[in-house]
């Protein structure tokens, strides 16, 4: 039998268990929601560094009951040198590289995104937990050494032809000059001494003080077009969440340039379809959610950038009537053929929900698997790529310029529902994250199965995400044969992947019921667990 854990007091669940256990120590020592995220994010930061890194950008989304939701926006622009002009000097015309100094085009937000969050835990809730206390387990690790899990070794190991010969990189990740073995001891001494510098002089440090002409001058000498300027001039934003009304609630979403607004596009196009009645883990489920997918995926290739490049509002891609009209477009019986394309990426999503209802959804993340695959000399800050994504077509809607944010993959999730719960939920993944998303929302609240059981079950993924290049349906083995073959009969290119696969994503959820209690999943694929008390 698959049970949720429960709790009363506070739960945390990330995709490693040490960072989950950062959380619910903050919790346990009177810490609020925020506060426990910042030392899960930190934690996790070392513990799965082929995921995330203080080197990326992070999202934040947050909850005190009886107010509205906010936001965090830590996503870092293109440097001010980042131009199409820059690259074609450089021999790149057609597209930017995603490895190497040029591929590390954009500001690391992250840590302006856990300074934002800080602020505000102490300003609206009283937080009282120095960010010395908050960045301890994760100087302790870096400094002390991890246990390297399967998934860092393996993925380490797949990549490394094209990351070995990036600058930092086989100093910092190979042992020996290969990949480190599952279980031993894993050692990141630099990255502790600028954890514990971030500690003591603050995260503003990170942008405008020692730490950031460290950081300048080593970007400048491998390449990167990020300087001084660029990290000074960086700022985190305090934005209002997207929302979707549902028949169950208010589901909330991260703002462009993230793809919320289609995970929330992808579950309200289902709830107009009707999706609590048909029946779950079926060939009309699966069906459904992937159809309901590709509608939210023109639209999102058709409209979501920077915000100050768009054309439309995303709040207004959410109104009833235009979620009505593209679940309309979908052929029950008939899948539409599929000629998009999809990204990769990954990340990590990490969840918390404190004593007092105060809840929180966070994703953090340097795009692909260890981002551009440099690491910085004086600091062991291994810089995302996420600027890759930029298109070196003027005309295209994603198109490099100097001072845009890129577009992200990335969105936490989160639901007030109108029986008194509130759910945080989310996944790494690329473009699997909205389908992940629309998997375990739909089980957990259109047919009532528990988190963990939601977050268990087996799922798909249209496209490619970190690890898969094509861009067939994937679904997992366990799926029975039947569903299979009437997918593919409904016209589906279908691909078997493993039981208990990652390219499905780590996802986790936490659901805090009307009378206080807790109850948590978090995903088998990945090394998390859910910590509660």
């Amino acid at each position: 039998m698959i049970n949720s854990t429960r709790g009363l007091r506070g739960m945390a669940v990330a995709p490693h268990a040490l960072a989950s256990q950062s959380a619910l120590a903050v919790l346990r020592e009177g810490g609020n929601a925020i506060e426990a995220m910042i030392a899960a994010a930190a934690t996790i930061a070392v513990v799965y560094p082929h995921m995330n890194s203080i080197g990326g950008d992070s999202f934040w989304l947050m909850h005190v009951p009886g107010e509205a939701p906010g936001a965090i926006d830590a996503c870092g622009a293109a440097a001010g040198m980042a131009s199409r002009d820059w690259y074609a000097e450089r021999g790149h015309r057609s597209s930017i590289p995603h490895r190497g100094g040029v591929a590390a085009n954009t500001v690391a937000g992250t840590i302006s995104g856990w300074g934002a969050a800080h602020t505000l835990s102490r300003k609206a809730l009283g937080g009282r937990l120095p960010l010395s206390r908050l960045l301890e387990d994760a100087i302790h690790y870096a400094r002390n050494g991890i246990p390297v899990t399967l998934s860092q070794s393996s993925l380490t190991a797949a990549k490394l032809d094209e990351l070995r010969i990036q600058p930092g990189f086989a100093e910092t990740f190979l042992i020996d000059g290969a990949a480190p073995a599952a279980g031993s001891r894993f050692y990141q001494r630099r990255l502790a001494d600028t954890l514990e510098r971030i500690a003591r002089a603050g995260t503003s440090d990170f942008y405008r003080g020692e730490l950031a002409q460290s950081l300048a001058e080593d970007l400048a000498r491998i390449g990167s077009p990020v300087s001084a300027r660029d990290l000074a001039a960086h700022q985190a934003q305090l934005v209002d969440p997207l929302t979707l009304q549902h028949s169950a609630g208010s589901v909330h979403n991260m703002t462009p340039p993230t793809q919320g607004v289609i995970s929330l596009l992808i579950v309200g196009i289902l709830d107009a379809l009707d999706i609590a009645a048909v029946p779950q883990g079926s060939a009309d489920h699966v069906h459904l959610c992937v159809e309901a997918t590709k509608q939210a995926f023109r639209v999102r290739d058709r409209y979501v950038t920077d915000p100050r490049y768009m054309k439309v509002a995303a709040q207004d891609l959410l109104k009833p009537e235009h979620v009505h009209a593209l679940a309309r477009c979908i052929d029950r019986r008939r899948a539409e053929p599929w000629g998009g394309k999809t990204q990769a990426g990954d990340t990590i999503w990490m969840g918390v929900i404190d004593g007092a209802g105060r809840a929180v959804s966070f994703i953090q993340s340097i795009y692909h698997e260890f981002g551009s695959g440099i690491v910085l000399q004086g600091t062991g800050v291994n810089w995302q790529n996420r600027g890759c994504s930029f298109s070196l077509d003027a005309a295209a809607l994603n198109a490099l310029e100097p001072g845009r944010k890129p577009f992200h993959t990335l969105n936490p999730a989160m639901a007030r529902l109108s029986d008194g719960r509130t759910v945080v939920y989310g996944t790494m993944g690329g473009d699997g994250q909205p389908q992940t998303q629309c998997a375990i929302f739909t089980r957990a609240i259109a047919h009532g199965m528990s988190p963990q059981a939601a977050v268990s079950a087996p799922r798909w993924l249209l496209g490619r995400t970190w690890g898969k290049p094509s861009e067939s349906l994937k679904l997992e083995s366990r799926f029975d044969t039947s569903v299979v073959r009437e997918l593919s009969e409904r016209g589906h290119d279908v691909e078997i992947i493993g039981a208990y696969d990652e390219t499905v994503g780590h996802a986790g959820m936490i659901i805090r019921h009307a009378d206080g209690v807790l109850e948590g999943g978090a995903d088998p694929r990945s090394d998390g667990a859910v910590a509660a008390y």
